[in-house]
C-alpha cells in the first residue's frame, strides 16, 4: 500500500537495522529502497516474494540476496506478472457475471503497478463499495477456490522459483509457513522437495505466525538445519499483522537467515 521510500523509513523509524523490500513478483522498488534504506543508517537487503504452486497449494517463496539484474531471475518474474494481469481481468468478468461489475477497473484505483494487481487489490475494492465488511470476508465469500470470483492461475513451481533465486547468487526462503493448509505429511514432503531444490531458510517468526507456530516451525527448522528467517509481511499500516521491527526475535539456538547474505 505504500512507496518503497515510505516503508523504508518506517522500518528505520521502527528500529530496523536489516531490511529487506519482498514485492510479489516484482524487482521495481529495490533500487530506492536501497537508496532511502542507505540515508536513513538501514543495511539493505534484494528481496523478493514468488508465488508459486506445489501439489495444488499455492505458496509463496522469498529470494534474498540476489543479483536484481540476473536474467533468468527477471525473465522469470516478467512472465509472472504478465499473467496476474490476464487473471485480474478473468476475476473482474467472472464478478461481473454474479452482478457486480467494474471490479477490475476498480481494483486498478488501488495499484500503483497495475501488473501486481491481486486478490487483495480486489478484496480492498469490494470492502470499499460495501460488498463485504472486511477483507477476510470478501476473501471467505468471493475470492477463495470454488467461490464466483476466484480464476486459478499457472504460478512458478517450487524447481523454478528457487532455481531463479539461487542462480541470481540469492538464499530461498519458505514465507509464513503457518498458512498453508496442508497435512503434517505433506508439510514434511515439502520441506523435503525444498531443501533438495536448494532452499537454506523458513520463516518461523512472522506476522502471521502465532507463538505455537513460532516454537513448531523452530523445531523443523532445527531438524532440517535450515537457516531462519525473521519477516514482519507488512503490506500496510491498516491491513498487516504486525508493524516493521515489531515482531519477537528468533529463538536464540537459531541460525538467522542473514548470516547467509551479510
Amino acid at each position: 500500500m505504500l512507496p518503497p521510500e515510505v516503508v523504508a523509513r518506517r522500518a528505520a523509524a521502527n528500529g530496523v537495522d536489516l531490511w529487506a523490500l519482498t514485492d510479489h513478483d516484482d524487482l521495481g522498488g529495490l533500487g530506492i529502497a536501497r537508496a532511502t534504506a542507505e540515508e536513513a543508517g538501514m543495511d539493505f537487503v534484494n528481496g523478493v516474494e514468488i508465488s508459486i504452486e506445489w501439489k495444488g497449494v499455492p505458496i509463496h517463496i522469498v529470494g534474498l540476496g540476489f543479483d536484481a539484474a540476473d536474467p533468468a531471475l527477471t525473465g522469470g518474474l516478467d512472465e509472472l506478472r504478465s499473467g496476474r494481469l490476464e487473471r485480474a481481468k478473468r476475476m473482474g468478468e467472472a464478478l461481473a457475471a454474479i452482478g457486480i461489475p467494474g471490479v477490475y477497473e476498480g481494483a486498478l484505483c488501488f495499484v500503483t503497478n497495475p501488473s501486481l494487481i491481486s486478490r487483495a487489490h480486489f478484496a480492498r475494492y469490494l470492502v470499499s463499495i460495501g460488498i463485504a465488511r472486511d477483507l477476510p470476508g470478501v476473501f471467505q465469500h468471493y475470492l477463495t477456490p470454488g467461490k464466483p470470483g476466484y480464476v486459478d492461475h499457472r504460478w512458478a513451481t517450487l524447481a523454478e522459483a528457487i532455481g531463479w533465486i539461487t542462480g541470481a547468487g540469492g538464499v530461498a526462503v519458505i514465507a509464513h509457513p503457518g498458512r498453508y493448509k496442508m497435512s503434517g505429511g505433506d508439510q514434511r514432503k515439502f520441506l523435503d522437495d525444498f531443501k533438495d531444490l536448494g532452499g537454506q531458510g523458513i520463516e518461523v517468526t512472522c506476522g502471521s505466525h502465532s507463538p505455537d507456530h513460532i516454537l513448531h516451525f523452530a523445531r523443523l527448522a532445527r531438524t532440517y538445519g535450515f537457516h531462519a528467517s525473521r519477516g514482519s509481511d507488512f503490506h500496510g499500516p491498516d491491513e498487516s499483522y504486525v508493524d516493521l521491527g515489531k515482531l519477537p526475535q528468533l529463538p536464540e539456538d537459531l541460525k538467522p537467515v542473514w548470516r547467509l547474505i551479510r
